[in-house]
């Protein structure tokens, strides 16, 4: 079961945002060096399933920024990717404009509490469990809800978005 974190910690933009919608979260936390931790390595820390933890990457196609969350050891499929986006083609952004655009910095970026909210689009794998985990918005720290919960909060939509 979980429930709404109360623990005493430093709460990130997406945990209040949880917190103020009412949704329940669990909150997993990792130890981290100066950089980002590619999303096998944190599942591993976490000790968690990677087909469970997701990452969030943002692309760009001629209507704009996109958001995509798929499984970490997947890769995103940018035909597949376009095609749930309503778009003719979509390319990741460059790292150097993560956070002028989103506000996150590469590996803590999460499809919560961006700057804006972009079309977002899950991989549907996500629908296999009862939570997935993906970022809190900071390097170091996780969040798990359902997947229903973070399509509802973001908007998002399921398709199949990564490489077979």
């Amino acid at each position: 079961m979980i429930v709404l974190a109360k623990e005493k910690e430093t709460k990130t933009n997406v945990m209040r945002i949880l917190d103020q919608k009412k949704i329940p979260y669990q909150v997993h936390h990792y130890a981290h060096g100066e950089g980002a931790v590619d999303g096998a390595s944190v599942a591993a820390m976490l000790g968690q399933n990677p087909a469970q933890v997701f990452k969030t990457l943002v692309t760009r196609g001629p209507g704009g920024f996109f958001v995509f969350v798929v499984p970490v050891e997947k890769e995103l499929d940018l035909k597949a990717a376009a095609r749930a986006a309503g778009e003719k083609s979509v390319e990741m952004i460059h790292v150097k404009e993560l956070t002028p655009v989103t506000g996150y910095v590469r590996g803590g970026c999460s499809p919560i509490g961006m700057k804006k909210q972009f079309p977002t689009v899950l991989d549907e794998s996500c629908l296999a469990f009862p939570t997935i985990i993906y970022s809190a918005g900071r390097i170091g720290s996780q969040v798990e809800t359902s997947p229903a919960d973070l399509i509802r909060i973001t908007g998002a939509k399921t398709a199949p978005i990564t490489m077979a």
